[in-house]
């Protein structure tokens, strides 16, 4: 009984971002042909300018790399029963802890980009430990804090980068070629693209958020948490310490999804006057991916594509790049809406609230 329960949810998770992607993507050709464009035309510019030539295809998987990161660092902390919407916070301490190392610490090429990855890491596992320790102790909404604290980030950026990195100019200088994490014969082989080493380290993370959630006891005792804090605690498990593993992990994830794209992507940090998105667009990618390890590497690489191929799709068909924003949205509404739970159960001639 409990074996067929797990595979009608897991069924109904996939029918329910298979249902969103696609009429999320009807979305689009609607206010497409409203604007007077045409949709068929547009779908098959954007994805021409994501898939079909190496450089493309390449610059596709390094936008999708940072997209795994932080789809993990927000299903982590969905699986613990949290909202940690302060992940791009913390991908942006991420970002300037890792320039910081990269650009002030001299150490070998290979040892420098690893330690400041590591670094970025740590750096948005400490962001986070606030919100989780307020939630744990003092019962703080941590979607209040968290969003304070994305604030507190982005304009402390700022502030260093006017004050000490960069001063007088808008941006920093490039990092030391000993802490980047482009490989010449990767780019190479993407026909001069962007991608690093972030990608094989996104999914290295991947694996390590398998295994920890679903084979380790700490894993257990998340899960746990997330479904119900009481029979936890009466199970003996601790949830205030739970919580705040949970802040931290989520939190180390994001920093080194901010790690990893400065060190391959950027290689520089720049002021910001808002916020890049990617902290929504990681919880949308959790959510269409039902907050499981592949359902988040498939709908990464699916916002990966709409991302990098939507930018070019403006270019080759004069479609807006606000449409695609419009498609990402449509999706989640979707997914949040749970169109497939509806659609079956009014198939069978259920009612429901």
């Amino acid at each position: 009984m409990k074996n067929t329960t797990l595979k009608q949810n897991r069924n109904s998770a996939l029918l329910t971002s298979i249902l969103s992607i696609l009429l999320g993507i009807i979305v689009g050709a609607i206010l497409m042909l409203l604007a007077g464009y045409n949709p068929l035309v547009a779908y098959q510019a954007l994805l021409g300018s994501a898939i079909l030539q190496p450089f493309d295809l390449g610059e596709t998987i390094r936008t999708t790399s940072p997209l795994i990161f932080i789809g993990l660092a927000v299903a982590l902390a969905f699986r613990t029963g949290l909202f940690n919407i302060g992940v791009e916070g913390q991908y942006i301490v991420g970002s300037l802890t890792a320039y910081l190392v990269a650009a002030k610490v001299s150490l070998p090429t290979g040892i420098h980009a690893l330690v400041a990855v590591v670094a970025g890491g740590l750096a948005g596992a400490a962001w986070a430990a606030l919100p989780g320790l307020l939630k744990a102790f003092r019962g703080v909404h941590e979607v209040i804090i968290s969003i304070m604290m994305n604030f507190i980030a982005l304009y402390f950026s700022n502030v260093l980068v006017r004050t000490w990195l960069a001063v007088g100019k808008d941006s920093t200088d490039k990092i030391p070629p000993t802490a980047s994490l482009r490989i010449g014969s990767l780019s190479q082989l993407f026909a001069g693209a962007r991608i690093h080493m972030g990608i094989i380290l996104a999914l290295l993370a991947v694996f390590v958020f398998y295994y920890l959630l679903w084979k380790t006891k700490l894993g257990y005792q998340l899960r746990a948490v997330g479904y119900n804090r009481h029979a936890a605690e009466y199970a003996g498990i601790s949830v205030r310490r739970n919580i705040v593993l949970s802040f931290l992990l989520s939190g180390f994830l994001a920093g080194l999804a901010g790690a990893t794209e400065l060190l391959g992507t950027s290689e520089y940090i720049a002021i910001q006057d808002a916020f890049i998105g990617i902290g929504f667009d990681g919880i949308a990618v959790a959510l269409l991916g039902a907050n499981a390890p592949v359902g988040v590497v498939l709908s990464a690489l699916l916002f990966g594509v709409l991302t990098y191929g939507g930018g070019n799709m403006q270019f080759v068909a004069g479609v807006p790049f606000e449409i695609i924003r419009v498609v990402f949205a449509a999706i989640i509404f979707f997914v949040a809406a749970k169109i497939s739970f509806r659609w079956g159960n009014r198939k069978k001639g259920k009612a429901y609230a």
